[in-house]
């Protein structure tokens, strides 16, 4: 019997802790968890309050929702840009209705003047929460000009006090998204760099117009890569969630300044290769005796750049890298002494490789 149960409790944390990791891998799930019981509560409060506030309680989790749709830290910012963008719209369209009855060119007025007001830079991107709210209060609360005002106002202030007080209770901590965007960073990078040998592993070098259609697009993936991680940073701030996680958020750093060199060294042997190593020049860098050992470094530089997981790389392929990059430096040391020339472009890329395994070293 004892030995059942003993089987069981196993059977019982393995799958809690395949929950749990499956949890922390869809953070959309707790998002979307957090703001329905957050709408729900704001629902609540919004009924319980006293009149004229309880007339229109579905205006409470709106508030709600603007809360818990971000990080703890900016939570807080954000529902104050909120309110405050909505409380504008409110008095714009309370301004509108002064002067104009109620038609087609009162809208556009309201919404042009909420517009201009949601470009204000304090607002931030819950500026456009004016438009909404102009569009609300002149046509919804045309009936009861003053009463709507004031309940709408400060539902929305009750509603994002329950969100952000649901936000410091179980903190949003974007890990999984920002380690997404860290592999396709670094799988954009050593497609690159597989293109850069497709390029060199060939009698001739490319054409100008065979380098364009190797080049590949890696400044966007690296933009999100840095917004993804920076996103992390913020949410780790008074994340009571981050104890647990603590070692997963530091690789995460780790491995983005890693992979913040490596686009750095990849975007060097893109422009030396592409100036200097194509057709139709007389003193390419390589040349053919040099290409197929740059190829052969450059293709071990992309498998070791592709076993970066959380900190560092393989190690038997950093090994391979270093032998591969020591004997792309005796080939061009002994090419330079026969033709008496310095090769310098050979040499640079020599250490951009150099410095790209470093980088995927860590620490």
């Amino acid at each position: 019997m004892g030995r059942r149960g003993g089987a069981a409790r196993d059977r019982l944390r393995r799958a809690t802790t395949a929950a749990r990791r499956e949890w922390v891998r869809h953070p959309r799930w707790s998002l979307a968890l957090k703001g329905a019981v957050a709408a729900a509560l704001a629902w609540f409060v919004g009924i319980l309050a006293p009149e004229p506030l309880s007339d229109y309680p579905y205006y409470a989790p709106l508030g709600a929702v603007v809360a818990t749709t971000s990080t703890l830290a900016r939570s807080v910012r954000e529902s104050v840009q909120a309110v405050a963008a909505l409380l504008l719209g409110a008095a714009i369209a309370r301004g509108v209705d002064l002067v104009l009855a109620p038609s087609a060119f009162s809208v556009a007025l309201a919404v042009g003047l909420a517009l201009l007001c949601a470009g204000w830079h304090r607002f931030g991107d819950m500026g456009v929460w004016a438009v909404t709210s102009a569009l609300f209060v002149l046509i919804i609360g045309n009936t009861d000009k003053f009463g709507f005002v004031g309940a709408y106002a400060g539902l929305l202030v009750l509603g994002a006090a329950v969100g952000i007080g649901i936000n410091f209770l179980v903190p949003p901590l974007p890990l999984t998204p920002s380690e997404d965007a860290l592999d396709r960073l670094r799988d954009t990078l050593a497609d690159q760099v597989d293109a850069l040998v497709d390029g060199l592993d060939r009698d001739l070098p490319p054409s100008p117009d065979e380098w364009e259609e190797r080049r590949r697009e890696v400044a966007p993936t690296l933009v999100q890569a840095r917004e993804a991680v920076a996103r992390t940073r913020e949410a780790a701030r008074a994340n009571l969630r981050l104890r647990r996680h603590r070692d997963w958020a530091a690789s995460q750093v780790q491995r983005s300044g890693e992979l913040e060199t490596s686009a750095d060294v990849v975007g060097n042997l893109v422009r030396l290769l592409v100036e200097w190593e194509r057709s139709g020049r007389e003193d390419v860098a390589l040349g053919p005796r040099l290409r197929p050992a740059a190829a052969t470094a450059l293709r071990a530089y992309a498998a070791a750049l592709r076993s970066v997981e959380t900190e560092r790389a393989d190690d038997a392929l950093l090994a391979d890298l270093d032998g591969a990059v020591e004997s792309l430096r005796r080939d061009v040391r002994a090419v330079r002494q026969d033709v008496d020339e310095d090769f310098f472009v050979a040499g640079a890329i020599v250490l951009a490789l150099r410095r790209g395994r470093a980088a995927l070293a860590g620490p």
